[in-house]
Parts: structure tokens; sequence; C-alpha cells
């Protein structure tokens, strides 16, 4: 894994937005796996940014996302489909129709979930950003000492993750209990990985991933067995690591 410590969140996402930016230039049909959260935000929009200039042209490049609450509506403030559309498919030359995002109102969750999962392994991910959970989570997939999920999946929120994103919520009792979320396997197939954490409430989860032992308990300790993975962190989250 390679690892590049930034100064803070906005030189982290600016070499973020640096390596995204060369994949599309080079590849203009390229395949971008993309995640929601805070911190993919300023990658968004430095890629934005390159676009309203003309620097990237997104008309030809497919999205597909991680993860997307379950059940909920895409016309929901909260929801994944309204996250990337606000910050930044609504912000490029990208078509929509070539943007794939969980179906967080999938009446057959499982059928849903068995053709999110062929058509990653048709049309393939040339590039995948990841954040990481303050437990080493990617994407909804969990630590479980029982093992891990490698295709995409309807998985029970824990407690803590409900806790943690239950403050963008009217109320925690409001925040789903269940999502649809790619697999290990499904995040494995990215020919190329490029992993963000900021801030030292992500030191933990970095120093475990970080430690070489592959470890259900921090689902991204397993990121150590892909070939092609960029840590981009700042300072804060690198702390425990110097």
């Amino acid at each position: 894994m390679k690892t590049v410590v930034a100064k803070n969140y906005e030189e982290m996402s600016a070499l973020a937005t640096e390596i995204f930016a060369e994949v599309i230039s080079s590849k203009p049909n390229c395949v971008m796996g993309l995640a929601t959260g805070s911190t993919p935000i300023g990658l968004y929009d430095g890629l934005a940014a390159l676009c309203a200039q003309g620097k990237l042209d997104f008309s030809k490049v497919t999205t597909v996302n991680l993860d997307e609450y379950y059940p909920i509506t895409p016309d929901n403030d909260q929801s994944y489909r309204y996250f990337m559309d606000l910050h930044l498919f609504d912000k490029i030359n990208i078509d929509k129709a070539n943007t794939y995002v969980p179906d967080g109102t999938a009446k057959d969750p499982e059928a849903f979930c068995d053709a999110y999962s062929k058509r990653i392994e048709e049309i393939g991910i040339d590039i995948q950003i990841l954040g990481i959970g303050r437990n080493g989570h990617i994407g909804f997939n969990e630590p479980d000492a029982s093992g891990l999920i490698a295709k995409t999946h309807l998985t029970d929120l824990t407690e803590n993750t409900i806790e943690a994103n239950s403050r963008f919520f009217a109320s925690k009792d409001d925040v789903p209990k269940q999502a649809i979320t790619m697999g290990i396997g499904d995040v494995f197939k990215a020919k190329k990985i490029v992993i963000l954490a900021n801030g030292a409430e992500k030191a933990e989860a970095v120093k475990k991933m970080m430690e070489g032992k592959i470890d259900p308990m921090c689902p991204a300790s397993l990121l150590c067995l892909h070939g092609d993975v960029t840590l981009i962190c700042d300072e804060a989250a690198y702390s425990l690591l110097k």
C-alpha cells in the first residue's frame, strides 16, 4: 500500500483529484467507483472545478457507488443518490443514465444485489475511492469476527453506525436500520483504489489498517491484499504511525 501524508484536508483532496483526473484523461470512458460521506467532498469539488474549466470531460464516464441506505427514496435529502447529485453529478457533464447507485426502494433487495454485483463484474472499475470508518469499516462492510461478505448485499447497520449517522437525520429513530453495500470482493475488482482518511478520530483505524494483520474486525485491513492501493491521509489521521 502506497502512503501519502498530506498537511491537511485540502491538500489530501487535491492529491486525490490529481489521481482521478489522470485516470479520466487517459481513459475518457473509465468506470469510477464512488463513495459518500464528508471525506470525498473535497475530491468531488476538485473534479467539478476541472470540468467547469473545460479540463475534464465526463460525458463517457460511468460511475458505480458503494452503498445506499435501505429503505430510502432517491429524493430523500439523506439518500446517497441525492448526495451524489448534489456534490458531483449535477456539477459535471455526466450522463446520469451511466451513474449507478444502489436502489434504496428495491422490492426484492436480494435480486437487486445479485444484479449489482453482476454489473460490476461486467463493466469493471478502473478506480475506486474509499473512506474509512472509525471502526475500520469500508462502505457498510462492518467489523464481523465471523467473516465478511464478498458480493453486494443487504446488511444490518450496527448501533455505532446508526448513532454516528444520526446527526444527519432529525432523530436517531429516522436513520434506516439497513443498507445495500458492495461487498469486499466487489471493491477488490477495482484496478486502482484510493482511500482517504482525515482527522485524529480516524487515526486508530488507519493504524490498524496499516499494521499488516488481516482482521475481519477491521475490514479495511484487507486492502493490504490488493495490488494497487494508495492511502492519502492528513497528519492527524497518520499520527499513531509516526
